[in-house]
């Protein structure tokens, strides 16, 4: 693996070396220059832009109790992407536009996970978790098995312990005797 990356920094410049050369012949120096500059900015702006996206999927997902593992590939590919672009040269530069093309993005991120489950470098384990009715793909919210602790919504509320008072046997406080109008517990519900 040394190998490659080692073969990697040292052919790339020379590749980044002869391009610069064949552009300036074709195109001249200044623009040559120019379009590498140019690649630089929109390529600064396409990843910031991808990245707060990137975030704002990964946060929800956070929110929502999952693991945000495809937000996390893309951002790293990202990252890597906007080291492309500011690096100077047209091949790192095609190389980090491609990296910000999310299917592209996505094709990448399939391949290196099979290579990682091919190699014995991840395992995986999936299971089918129903929410809601069994035999249901629907994911509809009800109560019992097949639900995380934690998941579904949070609802913040107050209670009020009512014990049997006076020896009332069916459960009503003292309050259920008195006639007082004013209380909120005797208004009926207000249509909204």
């Amino acid at each position: 693996m040394g190998f490659y990356f080692l073969a990697i920094f040292v052919a790339m410049p020379i590749i980044e070396i002869a391009v610069f050369i064949q552009a300036g012949e074709l195109i001249g120096l200044w623009p040559t220059i120019g379009i590498v500059i140019l690649t630089a900015v929109v390529g600064t702006s396409l990843m910031r832009a991808q990245g707060l996206q990137t975030l704002a999927r990964a946060q929800s997902q956070m929110d929502q109790g999952e693991m945000p593992i495809g937000e996390l590939f893309d951002g790293i590919c990202i990252l890597v992407a906007g080291v492309l672009l500011l690096t100077p040269g047209f091949v790192t530069d095609t190389m980090g536009f491609l990296l910000l093309v999310p299917p592209l993005r996505r094709a990448v991120g399939a391949g290196v996970i099979m290579k990682l489950i091919q190699s014995g470098n991840i395992r995986t384990s999936f299971s089918r978790r129903t929410y809601g009715n069994p035999g249901s793909s629907s994911g509809g919210a009800s109560g019992g098995h097949g639900r995380r602790a934690g998941s579904g919504p949070i609802i913040d509320g107050d209670f009020e312990n009512v014990s049997p008072a006076n020896g009332n046997e069916e459960g009503r406080d003292a309050t259920d005797h008195n006639t007082n109008d004013d209380d909120p517990r005797n208004l009926p519900p207000k249509n909204s």
